[in-house]
């Protein structure tokens, strides 16, 4: 699986990144960086996908953003930002290509195209992460679970993701009792099947029926600032 953001590159201009891009193999629920912390390394997914969380004083995790091939971590410390402001948390264990922040913004200041993809790309982002707040104020778990678990699926281009109902509810910001009633009614509906710590999504016509309008809006900024994003 490629990153999308790196094929957009013309040829020369990723030649200027491909020599510092290593491809590393990271494990679910890996911490690649920390809140308020200088980030060294900036990562582009090739087949992992992560979640940007928020941690709150009681504990409580809430994730604002999942990048997965269609982005990239840490762009914004590379282009001066420095500190990260959330927590990167490997969402679904796959592989990402790690490049040294100084080599990213050596080869930005190189190429206009990187750095205005890079710009474009934080924008989304930060879209991502309005859209999440405003569907946290307004949507219903339901909704909000199956916008979850499509956007989870276009990113990893799988219909198995290996997540549990604590790992779920935590990244929704609601209680397990919560997401068990929800995925118990989306099994009856014939949209996922669950079992073990595993969904599989077996309708997702049925489940883009079921989501809120969040979906859709992520994919239109994502297409309005970059392009196509996967499915």
């Amino acid at each position: 699986m490629k990153n999308l953001l790196l094929s957009l590159l013309p040829a020369s201009d990723l030649k200027l990144l491909a020599p510092h891009l290593k491809p590393a193999y990271f494990e679910q629920h890996h911490l690649l960086f920390e809140a308020d912390e200088r980030i060294g390394y900036v990562y582009f997914p090739t087949g992992a996908v992560v979640s940007l969380v928020v941690t709150l004083s009681t504990g409580e995790i809430i994730e604002a953003a999942m990048v997965g091939v269609d982005g990239v971590l840490g762009a914004s410390a590379a282009l001066d930002g420095k500190i990260s402001l959330s927590r990167g948390i490997v969402q679904l264990a796959g592989e990402i290509a790690v490049c040294d922040i100084d080599a990213l913004k050596s080869a930005a200041l190189q190429s206009t195209k990187l750095f205005s993809l890079l710009i474009r790309h934080e924008q989304t982002v930060y879209a991502q992460a309005q859209q999440s707040a405003a569907c946290f104020a307004t949507h219903q778990v339901e909704a909000r679970l199956c916008r979850w678990l499509l956007r989870a699926r276009d990113l990893s281009a799988s219909d198995n993701l290996p997540f549990t109902q604590e790992y779920l509810a935590e990244m929704l910001g609601v209680r397990r009792t919560s997401v068990t009633e929800v995925a118990h009614t989306l099994q009856e509906a014939g949209l996922i099947k669950y079992a073990r710590g595993k969904i599989q999504i077996v309708n997702a016509g049925g489940l883009r029926a079921s989501a809120c309008e969040c979906y859709a809006s992520v994919k239109a900024h994502y297409q309005k600032l970059i392009g196509p994003s996967p499915r």
